[in-house]
């Protein structure tokens, strides 16, 4: 099994995963506000879509995939949303369920058909198919737990679902945009090598870096991925930082690209 085939099987498991949640939803169970300023449910699978959709311009289709960035270009800060907000206001949930279906079919193909070698553009550097299909993974995922929050708060999901070894995809992205997460954070990446021991689901150590490194972080892979995609507060999770830069970078970490958002506020905040 190739690394494109294992990703791709875990993106259609997440995919399916979160398309069973949604799917027995009336019009205003998809208007349900999940804990993303602004957004529901509909704008959450809008957005997935519509990124879905996207990755397959990035593999197939130059020109459309250029118009895109110009619309990048001309609002860096608000396409993202606008794209969400316009397709979940022009559909209705069945319909947005049914596009997003075919979304994620045509960008399998689309990632399986890129020639052996090949680079995608994308917002940040370009990507690999399987970097392509590993980033869409920690999307779903990240907004998946937006769509289990916003069903959990309103009763309609009893408990929130198990995490599975699934999310070391999330985890390999965390620790690889360290760099990137400084930067676009306005401070200057580190130099050194970091220690990174997670916990998985089901147990296993995940490890990254040199066993002697000076700057470490250990705790729950799902507490890191959390982090990561700015779902949990880093005052919410059991992170453990030793090194001045590793505890910077549980302050600023960031596994997607782009502007940093505001992340969420620790359980008890009061405005």
């Amino acid at each position: 099994m190739s690394v494109l085939d294992d990703v791709l099987a875990d993106l259609a498991a997440e995919g399916e995963r979160l398309d069973a949640l949604v799917a027995g939803l009336d019009e205003q169970g998809w208007r349900t506000p999940t804990p993303a300023e602004g957004w529901d449910i509909a704008t959450t699978i809008a957005h997935l879509l519509w990124t879905d959709e996207t990755s397959v311009l990035a593999a197939t289709d130059k020109e459309r995939w250029d118009a895109v960035v110009m619309q990048a270009i001309e609002d860096p800060t608000g396409f993202v949303d606008t794209a969400a907000l316009g397709l979940a206001g022009s559909l209705g949930g069945t319909d947005l369920l049914q596009r997003w279906r075919d979304s994620r079919a045509a960008l399998e193909k689309a990632l399986r058909d890129v020639p052996e070698g090949t680079r995608l553009p994308w917002f940040g550097p370009p990507m690999s198919p399987a970097s392509m299909a590993t980033a869409r993974f920690m999307e779903t995922w990240a907004h998946g737990l937006d769509v289990d929050d916003a069903l959990v708060t309103t009763g309609a999901l009893t408990a929130w679902p198990e995490p599975t070894d699934r999310i070391r995809h999330v985890a390999h992205i965390g620790v690889r945009t360290r760099d990137y997460a400084f930067v676009n954070a306005g401070l200057e990446a580190p130099t050194e090598q970091f220690r990174i021991e997670l916990t998985a689901p089901s147990g296993e150590l995940w490890t990254w870096g040199p066993e002697d490194a000076a700057q470490r972080v250990s705790g729950s892979a799902y507490d890191f991925c959390t982090l990561a995609t700015q779902r949990r507060h880093r005052l919410d999770t059991d992170l453990v930082a030793e090194g001045p830069h590793a505890d910077r970078w549980l302050d600023v970490a960031q596994a997607f690209a782009g502007p940093a958002g505001n992340g969420r506020d620790p359980k008890g905040a009061t405005a």
